[in-house]
């Protein structure tokens, strides 16, 4: 008789969610994470973090396929079980704002700035989401919001401890073992890697280009321009899933990116993902409705066999 097959682990599971979500695979990652979910708490060895972490890893992939909703209850859950979890609260205010409703992403995204007051993607949020008030409500719009929790000392101490880089603000957790910041010399560094790499891309010399934007990131990985700078150098050498990576890096940090959207559809219709590219420009046109590039691009894009 054949063997049985052994069942998975949670933790088996979990990883194998990870990598769905790194290859763009959003709806088997959700299908992974649901089974890892299941088999941690039948397990008996269910820890608060562990389930935190492995829904909101699920509201990721949520948010990345277009399932706002589902998205916004996995946040829910995870924030009841780890509360203040900055991802989570991250993720929720994406969804809420793609939802439009942005009294609740304005909470969210404040509230992560109480948490921590260096990450982009939630300073970027709140700038967002106050014009977006002022415009509906007027001047009165904040007496509209619903009250903004107070985070606890103890929470902003652990995140400083923690010492994760912005870079991490609204990235999914598989990636909890990237480079911590190295400080303002790594910074300085970063920098002047980056201002090199720049400087060979206008040569046209693409390949060193990659190479110093590469050892940029190796010093400072929270610089989001970095990530879409590299991806021209991707898109340019016609290494079209790097240059995919790259602007969901470059997304997770900063959600309404206009060149990586559209430098990640350019990637997709090297790689003719037409449903793909043709979402990314949208996402382009919408928050830049006169973009001509973006409006070519489509047009190609709609034209595509």
């Amino acid at each position: 008789m054949p063997q049985k097959r052994r069942s998975q682990s949670w933790m088996e599971l979990k990883l194998a969610g990870n990598q769905c979500f790194r290859a763009g695979q959003y709806g088997e990652a959700v299908t992974v994470y649901s089974q890892s979910i299941q088999q941690l708490e039948k397990s008996g060895e269910k820890e608060k973090e562990d389930l935190a972490i492995l829904y909101s890893n699920r509201a990721a992939s949520y948010l990345k396929d277009g399932n706002c909703n589902e998205c916004i209850k996995d946040c829910t859950e995870s924030l009841k079980l780890v509360p203040f979890g900055y991802k989570a609260l991250l993720r929720r205010a994406s969804a809420y704002e793609a939802l439009e409703r942005y009294r609740q992403a304005y909470v969210d995204y404040k509230t992560v700035l109480q948490i921590d007051c260096n990450v982009p993607a939630a300073h970027d949020g709140v700038n967002r989401m106050t014009k977006a008030l002022a415009n509906i409500d007027g001047l009165s719009w904040r007496e509209k919001l619903p009250p903004i929790p107070s985070v606890p000392m103890s929470v902003k101490e652990s995140r400083a401890q923690a010492a994760v880089p912005a870079s991490n603000s609204q990235q999914n957790s598989m990636d909890d073992n990237k480079k911590k910041a190295q400080g303002p010399a790594a910074v300085k560094k970063a920098k002047a890697l980056k201002e090199e790499g720049n400087a060979f891309v206008r040569k046209g010399d693409y390949k060193t280009g990659l190479e110093k934007y590469t050892q940029s990131l190796g010093q400072d990985p929270s610089e989001v321009t970095t990530y879409t700078n590299r991806a021209l150098c991707y898109l340019s050498l016609k290494m079209y899933k790097e240059a995919v990576n790259d602007c969901d890096e470059a997304l997770l940090m900063d959600s309404a990116n206009i060149k990586a959207f559209y430098r990640r559809a350019q990637a997709y219709k090297g790689l003719r993902n037409k449903e793909s590219c043709i979402e990314d420009l949208n996402s382009v046109l919408k928050i830049d409705p006169s973009n001509m590039a973006a409006q070519k691009l489509l047009h190609e894009a709609q034209n595509m066999k």
